[in-house]
């Protein structure tokens, strides 16, 4: 020995192909995830979905206008041609049907929107236990250095405030309370929320 302090040698660096393999196994939990969803959605939903889709595309829009347009030249053109208008104007049977059709795919709309608006919410209860779960390892992970500067011989032992702040473990309720305090998320029901109104000018 010759008094000098033999450090281990570490670990090889990850290669490519354990990072490829990490990232796979990331994006097999996500997809688990969807798939769950997706087997968990009834019929009904799926109908709602797919004809939400259709709605959404711009080929539906298209396909409006050119109904309404076709609907509108056969009934002017019919008493030219020596028929009769089956819907004269000003179109009382186009007008209803327009209104049926606006009736649902607003409702369609509205509960593909409810829907993916539980499927986000979800999603962020997920995001958040994962973000505390992290939280609380980078916090151990910190009060496991700072044992072990403290035990080691040749390292000089010093309080570092900054390192024991971020040893604690954070409270998510008390970050939403100080968020809310500085007025970054306002919320109506408290009675010193602020409000929209503009006070009259003296």
């Amino acid at each position: 020995m010759n008094g000098r302090l033999r450090v281990p040698m570490a670990d090889s660096p990850p290669t490519s192909a354990d990072r490829a393999a990490h990232l796979e196994h990331n994006v097999d939990s996500v997809r688990e995830v969807q798939k769950r969803e997706q087997r968990q959605r009834p019929a009904s939903h799926r109908v709602v979905d797919r004809i939400s889709r259709i709605i959404a595309r711009p080929l539906y829009l298209g396909g409006l206008f050119t109904f309404v347009a076709s609907w509108i030249a056969l009934n002017l053109m019919a008493p030219r041609l020596g028929r009769a208008a089956f819907d004269p104007a000003p179109f009382p049977i186009l007008d209803g049907i327009l209104s049926l059709a606006a009736l649902v795919s607003t409702t369609i709309i509205l509960i593909a929107q409810n829907r993916q608006t539980r499927i986000e919410t979800r999603h962020a209860h997920i995001a958040l236990q994962v973000n505390l779960m992290t939280e609380q390892k980078v916090a151990k992970i910190i009060n496991l250095l700072e044992e072990l500067r403290r035990d080691m011989p040749m390292v000089k032992d010093r309080y570092d405030p900054q390192a024991a702040s971020l040893a604690q473990k954070t409270d998510a309720l008390e970050v939403l309370t100080a968020i809310e305090d500085v007025g970054l998320v306002d919320d109506p029901e408290r009675p010193d929320a602020p409000t929209d109104e503009v006070a009259p000018v003296q």
